[in-house]
């Protein structure tokens, strides 16, 4: 495997607020930059919280003014970065739950999530790219939000697109951590992923989330988590073949 250094944004969303979160972002994005960071993932609507009666209201198209602080800072630091977004779906239609990827040299994609939780179907719409994979140092990672993440024929359509890392923007509840995360660690094992998880660090649409956002190694074995919740990077570099992690505390 090539060298990468990656991080998980495990970032505190105040709901339906855009401004606000992009400046929540953008401590994150410099916090990870100092950090020599390639490759930064936030979790699921991290710019908007996990609110579904707002999505409506907060749905971004990918050239929102609002977002240029995010895209420039991108440019300046030579990241890629990946934030989670309520995305317009088109005329009449309901929103997406969308992962928005901006590249250094100022082109963006988007991801909207394939598999719906039961409820969501009432305030978003289903994405139907089956995969999204994107290359970095040589290596291709593909991106899943939250529900994704139990459905094994995504990950498999990522390990048939070539992807080596997954990476997942999630909001995960106390009482859900367990099952949802070995989905995770059997995909890391079954397809040789690594798979890096981003969490939300504090409540967001009446969920509780359990933070502790983390990292397993293709093996399927755990390298790293946050303990708990909070703002933290969980910081992850493969340098020549070996793993190693570290936790970046990111101040309010």
């Amino acid at each position: 495997m090539q060298s990468i250094r990656m991080a998980a944004a495990q970032s505190i969303s105040i709901a339906g607020d855009i401004s606000a979160n992009v400046l929540t972002h953008i401590k994150f994005i410099e916090a990870a930059h100092q950090a020599s960071v390639e490759l930064l993932v936030f979790p699921e609507l991290s710019l908007s919280g996990y609110e579904l009666p707002l999505l409506q209201q907060c749905a971004l198209e990918p050239l929102d003014p609002r977002l240029d602080p995010i895209k420039d800072l991108v440019r300046k630091t030579n990241m890629t970065v990946i934030v989670g977004a309520p995305i317009v779906n088109g005329a009449g239609v309901a929103p997406a739950i969308g992962a928005l990827t901006f590249f250094p040299d100022g082109r963006y994609d988007v991801y909207l999530k394939q598999y719906l939780h039961p409820g969501e179907e009432l305030f978003t719409s289903k994405g139907t790219k089956t995969s999204c994979t994107h290359q970095l140092n040589g290596l291709f990672y593909s991106l899943a939000i939250c529900a994704d993440i139990t459905h094994t024929q995504h990950a498999q359509q990522a390990a048939m697109a070539g992807a080596s890392l997954y990476l997942a923007g999630v909001l995960i509840s106390e009482g859900g951590y367990n099952a949802d995360t070995n989905f995770l660690q059997s995909y890391a094992l079954d397809y040789n992923f690594g798979v890096l998880m981003a969490n939300h660090g504090a409540p967001s649409g009446g969920y509780i989330s359990a933070g502790k956002s983390a990292f397993w190694l293709p093996d399927g074995d755990l390298l790293l988590t946050a303990p708990s919740t909070g703002n933290v990077l969980v910081s992850i570099t493969n340098h020549l073949g070996t793993w190693t992690g570290e936790l970046i505390e990111v101040g309010d």
